[in-house]
C-alpha cells in the first residue's frame, strides 16, 4: 500500500502561496483589475478583520475538501467492526473538530463574496491537483474501504498521518503569507490539534 507523499509537491504549494501572498489584498479578488490607470485612490485599504488576500482564499478553498476527505476516512473506519477503540475515539474526534471548521470556512467564502461549488468537495475536488496536501488517492480510499480489522486500522492511521501532515504544512504557509486574522487563528488551531493527533496516531501504529 502506497500513500501519496509530501516531498515532491509541498515545494510547489509553498511557491504558489508565496506568489499569492504578494498579490493585492482586500475584500475581493476581482479588485486586482484596476483598469488602464492601475490602482487608484478609490481602492479600499484592508482596515478591518474582513480583509483577506489570495493566500487566505487559496487556503480556505483547499482546506474545505481536505477536511471533507478526512471526515470521509473517519466514516469509513467507524463503519467497520473490530477496530481498536483508540482509533474509533480518534475518528470521532476528527469528525467533531473538522465538520464545524468546514462550516466556518464556507461562511468566510460567503462573506468574502467568493462562490464555492460543492462539486469541488470530497474526492472530486482535490483529486489530481497535487498540492502536496496529503490527500488520499481513489486507490487509497478504495483500499481503506475494503480492508478489515488490523489492516484497516493500519491503513487509516498511515493515511491520516500523511493527511494531517499536509494540513499542517498548508496551515503554516497561510500563517506565513495570509492576512486575515480569523484564518490565521484557524490555521494555528489546525497546527496544534493535528500535530497532537499525529503523535497519537504514531503511538497507536507502534503498538499494532
Amino acid at each position: 500500500m502506497r500513500f501519496r507523499t509530501l516531498a515532491l509537491t509541498a515545494g510547489a504549494l509553498a511557491a504558489a502561496l508565496v506568489l499569492v501572498g504578494c498579490a493585492p489584498t482586500g475584500g475581493s479578488m476581482p479588485g486586482m483589475d484596476h483598469g488602464p490607470g492601475g490602482m487608484t485612490s478609490s481602492t479600499p485599504e484592508p482596515t478591518d478583520d474582513a480583509a483577506f488576500n489570495a493566500a487566505d482564499e487559496m487556503f480556505v478553498t483547499m482546506m474545505i475538501p481536505h477536511h471533507e476527505q478526512a471526515i470521509q476516512m473517519a466514516d469509513q473506519i467507524l463503519a467497520k467492526d473490530g477496530i481498536d477503540e483508540r482509533v474509533v475515539a480518534l475518528a470521532q474526534q476528527i469528525k467533531a473538530a473538522q465538520d464545524p471548521e468546514i462550516q466556518t470556512m464556507k461562511g468566510w467564502l460567503q462573506d468574502w463574496g467568493i462562490p464555492y461549488d460543492d462539486s469541488m468537495s470530497g474526492m472530486g475536488g482535490m483529486e489530481g491537483m497535487d498540492h502536496g496536501d496529503g490527500m488520499m488517492s481513489d486507490d487509497d480510499m478504495a483500499a481503506l474501504d475494503a480492508a478489515t480489522g488490523v489492516e484497516a486500522t493500519r491503513l487509516f492511521l498511515e493515511g491520516m498521518i500523511t493527511h494531517h501532515q499536509g494540513a499542517v504544512t498548508m496551515a503554516q504557509m497561510v500563517l506565513d503569507n495570509g492576512q486575515n486574522p480569523d484564518v490565521a487563528a484557524l490555521a494555528q488551531q489546525i497546527i496544534d490539534g493535528q500535530t497532537a493527533e499525529i503523535t497519537t496516531m504514531q503511538d497507536i501504529l507502534a503498538t499494532l
